[in-house]
């Protein structure tokens, strides 16, 4: 992989992480993109995982240099990551 497939990775990853982000319902740091892409990828992992253990397709992934990123868990999988982080932080501030 080289160096303009990582840069199209962390592309998608932030995009990804952004909507992610935006359906969880809780910002997650004061990164912008970076944090976004990091939630991004997170996300493709967990959403990944997530499918494979409910044995549900990988419909809609994008192939760079021959390695599948799974776009549409991507995104599911950042919304509950985020969604879990906002629950376990807005419960610490109420505290």
């Amino acid at each position: 992989m080289g160096l303009f497939d990582f840069l199209i990775y962390v592309l998608i990853a932030a995009i990804c992480g952004g909507i992610g982000q935006s359906l969880g319902g809780y910002k997650v740091g004061s990164g912008g993109c970076l944090i976004s892409a990091g939630i991004g990828f997170v996300g493709a992992i967990l959403g990944k995982w997530i499918a494979v253990e409910l044995d549900l397709p990988l419909f809609w992934t994008i192939e760079i240099s021959g390695k599948p990123f799974p776009v549409v868990w991507s995104v599911i999988g950042a919304a509950i990551l985020t969604g879990i982080l906002g629950a376990v932080f807005n419960s610490r501030r109420k505290d």
